[in-house]
């Protein structure tokens, strides 16, 4: 049976939240610049 309290918790840098935000603008911020080229 393999022991999983060995094993070294990892440590994100950041609370997931800001993740979740991060990505969003930057996915905002390419749509919205699609959306900008397509109107040409």
């Amino acid at each position: 049976m393999i022991t999983l309290a060995g094993e070294v918790v990892r440590k994100i840098p950041a609370p997931p939240i800001f993740f979740g935000l991060f990505a969003f603008g930057i996915l905002s911020v390419l749509l919205y610049l699609t959306m900008r080229l397509d109107q040409d």
